[in-house]
Formats: C-alpha cells, structure tokens, sequence
C-alpha cells in the first residue's frame, strides 16, 4: 500500500489518466493495494525520471556544475545512485539522511540533492513539498563572515531593522548554520546559512506550508525584497 504523503499524487494521476472522481480513483488504489501479493524484500524499479538527463539541471533547480562542486557527482549521477539505492520510495528525511551518512554531502546540499532528485522523479512539483504543501525559496550570497549573516536572523534588535512589522517565533537554532522560524499565519520559515570563507556566506530561505501555488509567486517576491534590505543593511 502507498504512504500516506504519496497517496495523494497518485490518486491526482489516476483522476488524469481515467476521469475518475477523488473518490472512486482513492478507492481503486487501495483495492488494488491490498489485492497486491505481500510485498518482496528488492527493490521495485525506480520509475522513468520526468525528463531526460540533459534537463536534470532545470528541472532541478541547481547546475550541473555548482552541484558536482558541492558533492563531487552531477545529477546524472546523484539520480542512479539514489535509485539504485531504491530512494524513490523514501520519505525526504531519509533520502536527505542516506546522502549525508552514505556519501558524507554537507547538511544544507542535503537537503538540495534531495529536492532536486524529488522534482526529477516526479515526487513533487517546482515549488511543492512531498506532502502536498508549497514552498517559496529565496537565496543570497553576502560578503559578510556566516556569523554575521546569522545573527541577522537570530538576534530579534538586528532582525527587527531589516524584516520589520511581522510577528515571528524562532523555534530553533543551529548557530551559523540554521535559523527555524513560525511565522504569524503559522506557515513555517527555515534559514540554511553555508560559510563561502573568511568574509563570504549565503543564505537559503524556505518559506513552507503554504496554502496554495499562487502564494509561491508573492513570497518569492517579498523575500527577494527583504533579503536585498538585508544586504543594504550589511553594507552599512
């Protein structure tokens, strides 16, 4: 039977393929599942990625070259090692996980191979989480010391000076290297910082459980905005 997080989509995909209501294609995918013969111990075959190799890159958001720089393969490569390791039927955490223990990739290009890998096997959508939810995201690169960069968005009096009129609450920190933030309508906010050197850092800025696609557009929009305030703010 399918997880509950990737039952969703393939009800949507059943609905496309036969005009079926909700309903009757959510019905016919768990009488078919329990019908099913006991699942085997291999791995069933990683499905055909959404496009051919050569648009891995768009696809996934992330260049060829800047990805293979991060972890040493390219997306050709991240995609047939991941599905030879049977990922495609993994929650994000553990795909994020294996890449980290298996292959020693940073934290924070965990979390970008495994999104992208996501978008180019068809798990998601540009913009969407694996559970449904839309995400906006927003990155900038600084010439400050990460230290700097994330006491930007630790420290409430240097916050409040470049992200002011919003009522926020830091949940969690991972000095210089995250920020977790609840936002006022309770979508959450997730700060990843990478040190770029002695004076350089960069900032990734996912704005998740959003409601709704449209929603990506306007916080695309308004976290560029801030995040060039921020950088006006540094220069000074």
């Amino acid at each position: 039977m399918p997880s509950q997080k990737d039952l969703k989509r393939l009800v949507r995909r059943r609905m496309t393929k036969t005009g079926e209501s909700y309903t009757a294609a959510r019905a016919q995918l768990l009488k078919s599942s329990k019908a099913a013969p006991p699942a085997k111990r291999a791995v069933s075959p990683a499905p055909a990625s959404v496009v051919a190799p050569a648009g891995y890159a768009k696809l996934a958001g992330m260049s060829d070259a800047a990805v293979k720089a991060a972890t040493g393969c390219d997306w050709k490569k991240w995609v047939e090692a991941l599905d030879y390791a049977g990922a495609h039927q993994w929650s994000h955490r553990a795909i994020a996980d294996h890449l980290h223990q298996k292959f020693k990739v940073p934290a924070w290009w965990t979390q970008m191979v495994t999104v992208g890998y996501e978008r180019i096997k068809g798990l998601r959508e540009v913009g969407q989480r694996r559970g449904g939810d839309y995400e906006a995201s927003k990155s900038r690169t600084y010439p400050v010391p990460v230290a700097t960069l994330f006491g930007a968005f630790a420290n409430a009096r240097t916050r409040v000076r470049w992200l002011p009129g919003v009522k926020l609450t830091v949940r969690k920190t991972n000095p210089n290297r995250s920020v977790r933030i609840t936002w006022e309508d309770d979508t959450a906010v997730d700060v990843w910082l990478v040190t770029r050197g002695a004076d350089k850092s960069s900032v990734q800025v996912q704005h998740r459980k959003l409601p709704d696609r449209e929603s990506i557009a306007r916080l695309k929009t308004y976290w560029g905005e801030r995040l060039d305030a921020l950088g006006t703010m540094l220069d000074r």
